[in-house]
């Protein structure tokens, strides 16, 4: 495993820091927002931190343009923050010394920008589809998953070959075949609309993306 890296070690910090804020994030101050969390999020003084700062669907009251990037710092609970931060810690720092900390950096989020905007894109699909109620503007995603999707596809584009040593089951497996499954697995499960608290297409737009920028910074280079 490689050693951490700057960026890497900046990002964990940073996450860790909006997690135990929003742990001390005060309640709402209006009764509509109380009204909402309550709804939503059961109304505790975390969550309403999580909530104003994760990403609403730009029709939503809620909506606020810093959430565009304040949603990629936020978690939903611990182990959320966890196994995020913990993807982070071993495939993040490979790449950053492949490429280096400001191109590493400007992956980081161009992947979490393009899985905001696929999960963002399909939300609308569904809403004009009528598929999913008007209402689902108001429920907010949040997390570094997309980031993180991106960054599991750029470690299998760049190192196919490495094993990784899997917890469940316990047997290694090449990256490359790592990343086929997992984005199959999300794609199926997006789909079929199979636990639809998770954002699966958000996950999917991560490697999307991840995997167009790796694509053109092969072809035409990269001046980062």
């Amino acid at each position: 495993m490689a050693r951490i890296t700057d960026v890497v070690k900046n990002l964990l910090i940073i996450n860790i820091i909006f997690f135990i804020g929003t742990m001390l994030m005060g309640s709402p101050d209006s009764q509509t927002s109380l009204a909402l969390i309550n709804e939503q999020i059961n109304g505790t003084a975390a969550d309403w931190g999580r909530l104003r700062l994760a990403m609403f669907y730009p029709t939503s009251p809620y909506f606020q343009p810093i959430q565009i990037v304040t949603h990629m710092f936020m978690h939903g609970d611990i182990m959320h923050l966890f196994f995020n931060m913990f993807a982070l810690f071993m495939f993040g720092p490979p790449l950053e010394i492949k490429w280096g900390p400001k191109r590493f950096l400007f992956y980081y989020f161009f992947t979490g920008f393009g899985a905001m905007g696929l999960h963002l894109f399909v939300r609308y699909l569904e809403m004009t589809s009528g598929s999913i109620s008007p209402y689902a503007a108001n429920v907010p995603m949040l997390g570094a998953s997309g980031a993180i999707f991106g960054l599991l596809l750029g470690f299998g584009m760049n190192f196919p070959n490495v094993q990784i040593q899997l917890l469940f089951p316990p047997i290694p497996i090449k990256a490359k075949y790592f990343v086929l499954i997992f984005a199959g697995l999300e794609l199926f499960l997006g789909l079929s609309n199979y636990n639809s608290g998770v954002a699966h297409f958000a996950h999917l737009g991560g490697a999307l993306f991840g995997f167009l920028l790796i694509l053109y910074w092969r072809k035409f280079g990269s001046r980062l």
